[in-house]
């Protein structure tokens, strides 16, 4: 009967994700937050514990980021990120990733990749290398990096969920393993993907749109390329103290020493670290760059932060409610499970990546179980980071569809089969090769 029961309300759960799916959005939030009732009123749990934590991180970094952003502070990144590239655009495949990675963990937010996709276009494109390369694995790369960034919203989820009792695995553990995981898997990557598809001289679709004018022949002569963004000195301004900002949380996390102590007389965790750190940003961007505050709701960064905001409430609630409820199940059937082949877990996490296009609820949603089964938090931390290249498995990610439109040579393509699509080798490629060094880097080094 108790695994009648189970059954039923996993299947609830997954129900419930399936059509927050589907409506995307907010809707997620929405459908766990009628997960939950029905598996209170309906079947008698307890009510899970809401993830405030992780919602008042994800909101002050929202509110700081957005602050940047406002103030063009996003818009110079991009300008330094776009010069980057384009010093070595013969190897555009691999640095296009790194810079995008890069970039996106210091920003903790993929939104920065948008205005780089035409100059990697250009750049590669000009220079002989087919677009589809550099930018599908530029895409996938802004995935894991959220699992490396102190900022961003999956973080937020996971040091909650770690930097506690009986775990005490910090932000800075996590970073030591997910980091090198994700940098050594994107150069593995671009080695490959720099093989994947024909060279543009040999496809026969390029060289037609060469020959009826549709497009210009390779040159690498002509000007040089510029992101098309405004750099102003206060978006300098904002941009350098939103990034001493991310390092002072690092350095929190390293040296525990700088952090007050709490009644208890011991270091304060991270989490409201992290929330006084980006309260303090927000406030001094507002004085140092003065970006106009009624603008702040209208942000690109503001309303995706919201967004995963209502979704990681809902979600993260209704899981919670489902895991409660059945730790001992869990530990003994999935967990035994788990430990056995740990490599379920990341497919776990892949999977409602897929499914979510969200790495924070796959974090909420998978990592738990991880914890309950045992995994070791190093070898977790490494296999997290590489499956959150799940999300752009599927061709339905706003910067794929980007991609693909700035791409004039039509060598990035969203193909029409959901798996012949430009991006799909190289999220498997991203995943497979992060999961496999970041396992290796935790057993090594993660605790």
């Amino acid at each position: 009967m108790d695994v009648l029961l189970f059954i039923t309300q996993l299947l609830v759960v997954l129900g419930c994700i399936v059509m927050g799916t589907r409506s995307s959005g907010v809707g997620l939030g929405l459908w766990g937050g009628a997960g939950v009732a029905i598996l209170v009123f309906v079947f008698g749990l307890v009510p899970g514990s809401p993830p405030v934590d992780a919602l008042l991180i994800v909101l002050a970094v929202v509110l700081a980021s957005s602050m940047m952003q406002s103030a063009g502070g996003i818009d110079w990144m991009v300008s330094i990120a776009a010069k980057l590239i384009a010093r070595s655009p013969k190897q555009i495949t691999l640095v296009a990733p790194l810079v995008s990675f890069l970039f996106a963990v210091g920003a903790g937010t993929s939104n920065i990749l948008y205005p780089l996709l035409p100059v990697i276009q250009d750049l590669s494109y000009r220079n002989g290398v087919r677009p589809s390369r550099p930018l599908s694995l530029s895409v996938v790369a802004t995935g894991v990096a959220l699992a490396c960034s102190p900022v961003s919203a999956a973080m937020a989820a996971m040091v909650t969920l770690t930097d506690t009792a009986p775990w005490d695995f910090e932000l800075v553990d996590i970073l030591k393993v997910t980091i090198p995981a994700a940098v050594v898997g994107i150069i593995i990557s671009g080695i490959i993907v720099n093989r994947l598809g024909k060279d543009i001289a040999d496809d026969p679709e390029i060289q037609e749109r060469i020959a009826s004018g549709k497009i210009p022949a390779p040159s690498a002569n002509a000007a040089e390329v510029r992101a098309e963004v405004t750099v102003t000195a206060a978006g300098r301004n904002a941009a350098i103290i939103f990034l001493l900002g991310v390092a002072a949380i690092v350095a929190f996390g390293l040296f525990k020493g700088m952090r007050p102590l709490d009644a208890a007389g011991d270091p304060v965790a991270m989490t409201p670290i992290i929330e006084i750190v980006m309260f303090v940003v927000g406030t001094l961007i507002l004085v140092v760059s003065r970006p106009k505050v009624a603008e702040i709701p209208t942000m690109t960064v503001f309303k995706a932060g919201m967004v995963s905001a209502i979704a990681l409430f809902g979600l993260a609630w209704l899981t919670d409610t489902f895991l409660g409820a059945h730790t001992t199940l869990i530990a003994d059937g999935v967990g035994g499970l788990v430990t056995a082949a740990p490599w379920i877990f990341a497919l776990g996490v892949f999977l409602v990546c897929v499914l979510t296009t969200s790495q924070s609820t796959a974090t909420r949603t998978i990592v738990p179980i991880g914890l309950a089964a045992g995994i070791p938090l190093g070898l977790l931390s490494g296999m997290w980071a590489g499956a959150f290249a799940g999300i752009y498995l599927l061709p339905t990610n706003g910067s794929q569809i980007a991609a693909a439109n700035f791409d004039t040579s039509g060598s990035t393509k969203l193909g029409t089969k959901l798996v012949d699509h430009s991006f799909f080798l190289p999220t498997l490629i991203l995943a497979v090769t992060t999961i496999a060094v970041g396992a290796l880097f935790g057993v090594l080094w993660g605790g």
